[in-house]
């Protein structure tokens, strides 16, 4: 990777911006950190950079998208939790234990003091069908499975192994499946296709066909919401609208690495990078202080409030721009950054960039496939330049 250097003017003086990989490397506790701001894309996989990433945060005033504590303790379960808390419609959800257990000295004791045999079938009658079992802290749709009957619940259930797992009832039917990224106060709603290849999940519809003003406004509020609350920077909100009444219900949000891979996103992904290098560069030269502890309280006393549930969401969102500084983020990029739109259009249409879209598929593809799909992402980047000049 080419070391990046960047240079704005701000308040009156020049800032340099430099931009490098963090490596995973042997390092003292005491090691200074050289960085301002980090962007994570390793802990979930990696625990050594997990831990230097907490320890700069504990010792050095590290800023890391996202917080690696609450990454790490606010995991699918406590995110259904919490905005269930708040009053938004998530799907009825329950937890059950696992399948089958480690086999760890003291097991059949300790089972045999606190577990409790439970009707499964019961739990499923309950929720009704169809209904998703998934794992309580998982992504990437590992481990998530679609269950229409009861011996299709059983048969899941006996296939889960360790893993605990969610019964949560289905949206059903749905007409839109929209994946909402969120990056600091920005969105962008994509219509998701859960079906298609990996390369087209990610559609290139524009959000007017596929989205009402108030949808819209619908769908940013509740991804700023969530972000907010859980101290994330770069989220991805995941919900289905149900066909016959309209509400949109979150399913899937606790997402604080989300897929960001030209791959994946292809025409979406330079408005990707333009969301991380303005946030990146905000937060950088601001000195935005890390939020190390959470004050939940007034999104609480909102949930308290006997308003309709849609001003509700509105006040939340209202809430949440302020703790993500959305007004001074907007004056910061229109002051320091209005030649970017401008710098990556440009970018985006050299064979650097292509070349960098050829190194990712490089990665991922089989041989055979490369040159294809270097070409099939590219050509959709150059639509995306084509629509924005």
């Amino acid at each position: 990777m080419k070391r990046l250097a960047l240079r704005i003017p701000y308040k009156g003086d020049t800032l340099d911006f430099h931009v490098e990989r963090v490596t995973i490397e042997p390092y003292a506790l005491t090691q200074p950190v050289k960085y301002d701001v980090v962007i994570d894309r390793l802990t979930h996989w990696y625990d050594t950079t997990r831990e230097w990433i907490k320890k700069g945060v504990l010792m050095n005033d590290l800023y890391v998208f996202n917080n690696p504590f609450s990454v790490q303790s606010m995991e699918k379960h406590t995110s259904y939790a919490a905005m269930t808390r708040l009053g938004m419609p998530i799907p009825e959800t329950w937890m059950v234990p696992p399948k089958s257990y480690e086999q760890l000295p003291d097991l059949k004791p300790t089972l045999s003091k606190y577990a409790r045999l439970f009707d499964l079938a019961a739990i499923g009658r309950s929720i009704g069908y169809p209904l998703f079992m998934k794992p309580y802290d998982g992504g990437g749709w590992k481990g998530v499975t679609r269950i229409k009957d009861e011996a299709a619940l059983k048969k899941a259930y006996d296939e889960s192994g360790t893993m605990v797992m969610h019964l949560q009832k289905a949206v059903d039917p749905y007409d839109r499946f929209v994946r909402t990224i969120g990056f600091g106060p920005q969105t962008r709603s994509v219509f998701y296709d859960p079906d298609a290849p990996l390369h087209d999940r990610y559609t290139m519809k524009k959000e007017a066909d596929f989205l009402s003003a108030e949808d819209r406004q619908v769908l940013e509020d509740t991804t700023l919401t969530i972000n907010a609350f859980f101290g994330w920077d770069f989220n991805s909100c995941e919900s289905l609208r149900n066909t016959n009444t309209g509400v949109w219900h979150p399913i899937d949000f606790a997402n604080p690495c989300p897929d960001s891979q030209v791959t994946s996103l292809h025409y979406h992904f330079p408005w990707l990078v333009k969301a991380y290098l303005r946030w990146a560069i905000f937060t950088a030269a601001t000195r935005r202080p890390m939020r190390k502890a959470f004050d939940w309280q007034p999104f609480y006393e909102l949930a308290a409030t006997e308003q309709p549930w849609a001003d509700k969401l509105k006040a939340y969102g209202k809430l949440s721009r302020t703790l993500l500084q959305a007004e001074a983020f907007e004056e910061f990029n229109h002051q320091h950054l209005g030649h970017l739109d401008e710098v990556a259009w440009e970018f985006f249409g050299t064979e650097e960039a292509k070349d960098a879209v050829r190194q990712k598929v490089t990665a991922l593809f089989p041989a055979h496939e490369v040159e294809p799909f270097t070409e099939l992402f590219f050509r959709r980047i150059q639509q995306w330049r084509a629509e924005q000049k």
